[in-house]
């Protein structure tokens, strides 16, 4: 007999909420965003599901090739561009669409010898400082795009920051704006458009739909914030990480769970073990503490983990749920069990879990 945790993937789940992203942005082209393999959901099987998606949006040059080796014929856009000369022609070979994080990779593509124009993506920074074109260099960094024949279609771009928080985006789509006002000359005659929403934004602001969304984590059935929840939002869980109890203890008053001794029973109480640990991909630092535990369902009851996450399994409460013995079914995250609602207890996000689940976890495909 196998281990039994094991992965579910909700096939149905990725082309709901991929639906729901067209339905929210019905006037926009909307790219689904499968970078780290589909935020650890598998980039081939999620775009079998979503093969007819307006376009792709990745990192990763082998994940682009792949993509193209499966049959994906619709754009796909690489966020974060070339990395080197090298990759230029390649890019061109494959016909991505890549993104122009500065004014080097601008000049970059206007000196590669390639015998047709890539479609870019001019990536400015509007106030997140991390990747994007700024200040006085956005307008060179345009009139190459407009003039040079190395540049085919040209989309205006920028991320935001705090589309999820108070702050909102009004302060960037200013900045944002602006650059599009100081653009529309330069590439009057070749024209141009504009894509700036994530999640976040996509869900919360409609003037930020514009031409292109480029939706991530709500695509696997999480939410971008904090005080809604994918129930509320109308997102299907994607990733329900399942196992089952393997062992049960009984302990006394006074008794410890696990490494370092961090939960002490202060009554008798009955332990379970679940197959799962962190060298699977749960949160190490999860609180198991006699004041915090991270939430989980064992036989469809509500309980929460004690003690630390050790590699290959994790302890739970089972003292009110009687009837839960050895082989009981437990859920970790997903149906049921919001991925968000376990990231903030253990102090992290979804995207995290959903990335670190481990390669030796079985994933099974599920309508």
């Amino acid at each position: 007999m196998t281990r039994p945790l094991r992965a579910d993937i909700s096939l149905s789940a990725i082309a709901h909420n991929y639906a729901l992203a067209k339905r929210t942005a019905p006037k926009s082209k909307v790219f689904a965003v499968v970078k780290a393999n589909a935020y650890g959901h598998g980039l081939k099987r999620v775009a079998r599901v979503l093969r007819d998606a307006d376009g792709f949006a990745t990192l990763e040059l082998d994940s682009a090739i792949q993509l193209r080796k499966l049959g994906i014929e619709s754009p796909i856009l690489m966020l974060e561009g070339f990395f080197g000369e090298e990759e230029i022609n390649i890019f061109a070979n494959y016909n991505l669409t890549t993104s122009i994080r500065d004014v080097e990779a601008a000049k970059q593509l206007a000196d590669a010898d390639i015998q047709a124009p890539l479609d870019v993506f001019l990536k400015f920074n509007t106030g997140m400082n991390r990747l994007g074109i700024a200040g006085p260099m956005s307008g060179f960094a345009i009139g190459l795009a407009a003039t040079h024949k190395n540049f085919g279609k040209v989309t205006l771009m920028t991320h935001f920051a705090t589309a999820d928080g108070v702050e909102g985006v009004a302060w960037q789509m200013k900045r944002f704006e602006d650059i599009v006002k100081s653009a529309k000359t330069s590439l009057a005659k070749k024209g141009f458009t504009q894509s700036v929403a994530n999640s976040a934004a996509l869900l919360r602001f409609q003037k930020t739909h514009l031409d292109w969304v480029r939706p991530g984590i709500m695509l696997y059935g999480s939410s971008p914030f904090a005080e809604r929840t994918a129930e509320e939002i109308g997102l299907k869980a994607v990733m329900t990480l399942r196992s089952e109890i393997i062992g049960v203890q009984t302990l006394e008053k006074g008794d410890v769970v696990g490494y370092g001794a961090s939960y002490i029973a202060q009554k008798k109480m009955r332990v379970g073990i679940v197959a799962c640990g962190y060298a699977d991909g749960y949160p190490r630092h999860a609180p198991g503490t006699n004041e915090h535990g991270t939430p989980v369902i064992v036989s469809g009851k509500r309980t929460r983990t004690i003690g630390r996450v050790s590699m290959d399994m994790l302890a739970v409460d089972l003292t009110d749920i009687p009837h839960a013995k050895v082989g009981a079914p437990v859920c970790l995250w997903g149906e049921g069990l919001p991925a968000d609602e376990v990231a903030t207890a253990a102090g992290t996000v979804a995207y995290e879990l959903f990335c670190a689940l481990a390669p030796r976890v079985p994933v099974v495909e599920v309508e």
